[in-house]
């Protein structure tokens, strides 16, 4: 246990709540100035203006430069390339896996520098059209500063968790007016605990984030969506809870081919220009570029560059609804996000997930009107649905998928049909693919991410259920040879406690060092051969508190009293080693085996 970090006691929970509400302030923010950056970048990459006026949820008028806009995401490459290489190499370019592993696997610690890099990168690559949304640079704007805070503020690992999916819950809802939805993606993707302690810690921060973005931008949600009140009675209809099922299972499939097209593309570019980044981006950027003047030249916008949002709002709104253009720029925006990630740009993935759901969905709707022309159902209506279950059945966060589109549409009518096509895209893509987008990232780099958030049963146990029972006593003031001839007979016994004359405890032999006796040297007694390196703990202390107890003080064996009782021999009832939790932890498999 040498190498492990020193314990710090938690901080204060008002002045832990205030950090967190600092946390929440600065990705509010951040957001802000994010969204001003890409605005400036885009008008001067597409326009060749000097502005921060930009409305992303309106399609970008043709700009001056005609055929050379094939271009323009190839001009961006190599400044987003030099951001990674220079300053961040070893950051991941998905957003979300940085601090995920970062938890799981790094204590919830950020270099700072990182959060910064992605955000100037994410910002270029948004700006010159790279299809990837901003959402993810915003939560590692957020992320990184908690874990920031918690690195030069002493606190224990799990306050620094909690600020670093506070800063990413407060990314998330300042980038789509979703406070809650932000709380319920920290919960289900982030998150290593969820209680008071840390969820209360988390809203603070995503409340006002969200509220400093409605400053600036607006009460309004990230979409116009029209009204969508859906007459219960309506929903009663066999044919209309089918196609909320339908596009369930479409976004399902739509998931698993958007999860492993990302990492398809990236390992081709991996394989035909392996070792060069700037080459494989730039090469990338290009085929975007090249897609994106198609698409303005045939279409009449670019409809697939950067967050898309615009090409979501006339879905939304009615004004698209052909079927061939939405299934077109389906597989348009799958490819130009795969080119774009898997080439090594950074960004968000929810606002391609939101683009594609839109068009799946749309696609649906238009299919079921021409069939079923009395159907009680717009195009529109199964977009939203489409954009939930793209969201869920590709990240995994199906509570957050549903609660996001609610606080987007604000009507309580939407919620079952929702929920019906958010549960059947999550089952269908489990099916097609093990792991979400953010599980498969890790899973390359033999990282993994836990699929629930469980409680641990075992923990719960007392310290009476979990120890090696009744260890023989010895007086200190035996020799080594005697002890020697005790255990020469037996290959492994149980433990013993060694006790001075006084009846105190000196120490512990445990089964497995009894056996070194036999190579000890002669006049050596007990007292000098046990181990003294221990905690003692009541025999109804709970196991979790044990193990935290062991951890803080770097030792490996807990001695157990019986409970009021003094410290002495005669009243030790067991010991708790490493090998009785490691056996507890065995135990409590059971909870969760399929």
């Amino acid at each position: 246990m040498e190498n492990e970090p020193a314990k710090h006691p938690p901080m204060n929970s008002f002045l832990f709540m205030s950090i967190a509400a600092l946390v929440g302030v600065i990705g509010g923010f951040g957001a802000v100035a994010f969204r001003f950056l890409i605005a400036f970048l885009h008008n001067l990459f597409f326009l060749g203006q000097f502005s921060i006026t930009y409305e992303a949820n309106v399609h970008t008028p043709p700009g001056p430069w005609g055929f050379f806009v094939i271009f323009v995401p190839l001009v961006g490459a190599p400044g987003a390339s030099f951001l990674f290489s220079k300053f961040a190499p070893e950051a991941d370019r998905n957003c979300v896996p940085e601090f995920m592993n970062a938890i799981g696997y790094n204590r919830g610690i950020i270099r700072p520098v990182v959060g910064v890099v992605k955000s100037l990168a994410s910002a270029i690559s948004i700006g010159s059209g790279g299809s990837v949304g901003a959402e993810g640079p915003l939560m590692e704007i957020g992320s990184s500063f908690g874990s920031t805070l918690g690195q030069y503020i002493r606190m224990p690992t799990w306050q620094r968790i909690t600020l670093v999916a506070a800063g990413a819950g407060a990314g998330l809802a300042a980038t789509f007016n979703t406070p809650i939805g932000g709380v319920f993606f920290a919960m289900e993707i982030i998150l290593h605990e969820v209680s008071v302690r840390t969820v209360v810690p988390v809203a603070i921060s995503t409340a006002l984030a969200t509220y400093i973005g409605q400053i600036f931008f607006g009460v309004h949600p990230a979409f116009l969506i029209p009204k969508l009140q859906i007459p219960f009675s309506l929903l009663l209809n066999p044919l209309l809870i089918g196609s909320y099922l339908g596009v369930g299972i479409v976004t399902g499939i739509s998931s698993a081919i958007y999860i492993h097209s990302i990492y398809f593309s990236e390992k081709i570019f991996e394989a035909k220009m392996p070792g060069n980044y700037y080459l494989r981006h730039m090469t990338g950027m290009f085929m975007v570029g090249v897609v994106m003047y198609l698409s303005i030249t045939s279409l009449g916008h670019y409809y697939i560059e950067g967050v898309g949002y615009a090409g979501i709002e006339d879905v939304l709104t009615g004004k698209l609804t052909q079927f061939y253009l939405l299934l077109l720029l389906f597989v348009l925006k799958l490819l130009v996000t795969s080119l774009t990630l898997g080439s090594g740009a950074s960004g968000g993935i929810f606002s391609p997930a939101f683009f594609l759901g839109a068009m799946a969905g749309g696609s649906c709707g238009v299919v079921l009107n021409a069939l079923f022309p009395s159907l009680p159902v717009s195009p529109s209506v199964l977009a939203l649905a489409g954009m939930a279950g793209m969201v869920s059945g590709s990240t995994g966060a199906v509570i957050t998928a549903l609660v996001m589109v609610f606080e987007m549409t604000l009507d309580y009518h939407t919620v079952f049909p929702l929920t019906l096509t958010i549960a059947t895209s999550n089952g269908i893509r489990t099916i097609l693919s093990r792991h979400t987008i953010y599980g498969l990232n890790l899973s390359r780099h033999r990282h993994f991410k836990p699929i629930t958030t469980r409680i641990d049963f075992g923990h719960l146990k007392q310290a009476k259920s979990n120890m090696e029972s009744s260890p023989a006593i010895l007086p200190g003031s035996m020799s080594i040879d005697h002890f020697a001839k005790l255990v020469s007979l037996r290959k492994e016994g149980p433990s013993f406690i060694v006790e001075d004359d006084k009846k105190s405890i000196l120490g512990f032999i445990s089964g497995k060092d009894a056996q070194k006796a036999l190579d000890a040297p002669s006049g050596m007694t007990l007292s000098d051969f046990a181990e003294k390196k221990f905690i003692t703990v009541s025999e109804d202390s709970p196991v979790f508190e044990i193990i935290s107890d062991m951890r803080a003080e770097r030792v490996a064996t807990a001695i157990v009293f019986s409970k009021g009782k003094p410290l002495t021999g005669s009243n030790v009832v067991g010991i708790i080693t490493r090998e009785q939790i490691a056996n507890l932890i065995e135990e409590s498999a059971e909870y969760y085996e399929e």
